[in-house]
């Protein structure tokens, strides 16, 4: 028991720490704000690209779509093109806005996010024209061929600006951070037009703007004339280090190290799944689903984890449930089971993790890291050797076992048959520890009851 104490306070000193400042980082919980705030949009959008490609698993439809509801792809697909395909404009406004409050909110400055939204999206907006610089003069890049569509700057793809699809999202939280502190030195150095009390908030917060929206212009102007006199942009200097850790997170050692995180965290009592998915990898995930869209095979995109890896959430325990509310012997297994099945379908498990409890319980961590880690592997080798297909859509988290993967890969059978062997898999790892530590508790009920009589 003192070797699990020691273990729990190094994760304490090490890891929740550290993780729990940066958690508590203005920016990461702006982060963090865009990416909820984005995901009934990228819901919506993901369920009308898994409309559109049905036919291509339920091949006996191609006939009926092709002589319906593919003669107004174009139209219904707008749902799709609107959300995907602006995922950085989502985020950069999200982000400037929550940014903003946070800072108007903690430092007392008369800030409006409003304001702080617009000014982020108008830096952002001022990095997407690719530039060049040919004899001495700086030209909007305009070419057309085959490969490539760049119109005076804007580059076209298929779902329409390509900076503004998730592989600018990094771009957008760059640009909304930079703003919104150049907002915040403007009001603190008072560099605002005051308005008189009597004017109208909305008309005092538009001059207050003013200022630091001439500051937002020349800054980013001259990032931009730096970078393109050096051959480059802001998209393509910020590529090389979130390139290499998108690199990372897609690789099968990447993806053991973050769910070994994500559970060392709450293991200790915090939200891992919050800080580190939701906070940190969300951009990431969906860059990874538009490059799925796209042609890719990229194991770790959209919601892989609640699809594959977690299912009846953190610590993948829906066999676990299901066992300690029918099969277990101790009382307080059984109700808790019980209470906990029907959360537990929907990936929701807090009355597990806090009410076995398995958070500071050396008797589950192993399989509280394992049974993850393990689900994780077969499903992250069982899309790269394309057996299953490739994540391509975005579905509610809660989403049961086997709907959820169904519905991710675009109505691939063989993700239902993965998920419900992670599943299976997962129990596996649990059983030996549940039953040990059910036995334990049994014995501690029997010495209270007879110690009562």
């Amino acid at each position: 028991m003192s070797s699990g104490n020691k273990i729990f306070d190094t994760l304490e000193k090490y890891l929740m720490g550290p993780m729990g400042k940066i958690a508590s980082l203005r920016i990461v919980r702006a982060v963090m704000a865009a990416g909820m705030a984005s995901i009934p949009f990228v819901i919506v959008g993901s369920m009308f690209l898994v409309f559109n490609v049905l036919p291509q698993t339920f091949t006996f439809l191609e006939g009926f779509f092709n002589s319906t509801f593919f003669r107004v792809s174009d139209l219904y697909m707008l749902a799709n093109k609107a959300t995907m395909g602006l995922l950085a404009l989502y985020f950069g406004l999200v982000v400037g806005y929550e940014y903003t409050r946070i800072i108007a909110e903690e430092e007392e400055l008369s800030l409006s996010p409003v304001s702080g939204a617009l000014l982020s999206m108008f830096a952002f907006f001022m990095t997407i024209p690719q530039l060049v610089l040919e004899d001495g003069k700086i030209s909007l890049v305009h070419q057309i061929n085959e490969d490539t569509t760049i119109v005076h700057g804007w580059e076209m793809v298929a779902d329409g600006v390509s900076r503004l699809g998730a592989t600018g999202i990094f771009s957008a939280i760059i640009m909304a951070v930079l703003a919104v502190q150049l907002y915040r030195l403007c009001v603190k150095r008072n560099w605002v037009i005051k308005m008189p009390e009597s004017v109208p908030s909305g008309v005092s917060n538009a001059f207050t703007a003013l200022i630091p929206a001439f500051v937002v212009a020349f800054a980013v102007l001259l990032i931009n004339g730096i970078l393109v006199a050096l051959g480059t942009d802001i998209f393509k200097v910020i590529a090389i280090p979130f390139g290499f850790v998108v690199n990372l997170t897609n690789s099968w050692l990447g993806i053991m190290v973050i769910y070994f995180l994500i559970h060392a965290l709450w293991i200790v009592g915090i939200h891992g799944a919050n800080i580190i998915y939701q906070g940190f990898l969300f951009p990431i995930v969906l860059s990874n689903l538009e490059s799925n869209v796209d042609g890719a095979n990229i194991p770790f995109a959209g919601e892989f984890q609640n699809a594959f890896v977690v299912i009846g959430g953190s610590g993948a325990t829906l066999g676990l449930c299901l066992f300690i509310a029918f099969l277990a012997k101790s009382t307080q297994l059984r109700v808790l089971g019980k209470t906990s099945v029907a959360p537990g379908i929907f990936n929701i498990n807090e009355p597990l993790i806090f009410g076995l409890p398995i958070v500071y319980n050396p008797f589950l961590a192993i399989p509280f890291f394992a049974a993850p880690m393990i689900s994780a592997s077969i499903a992250y080798w069982a899309i790269k050797l394309q057996i299953v297909q490739p994540i391509i859509a975005m579905m509610p988290w809660p989403t049961p076992v086997g709907a959820g993967a169904f519905i991710s890969t675009g109505g691939d059978y063989m993700a239902v048959i993965v998920a419900i062997l992670c599943v299976i898999v997962s129990f596996l790892i649990w059983l030996p520890f549940i039953k040990m530590y059910d036995n334990k508790l049994v014995k501690q009920e029997q010495g209270e009851e007879s110690a009562v009589i």
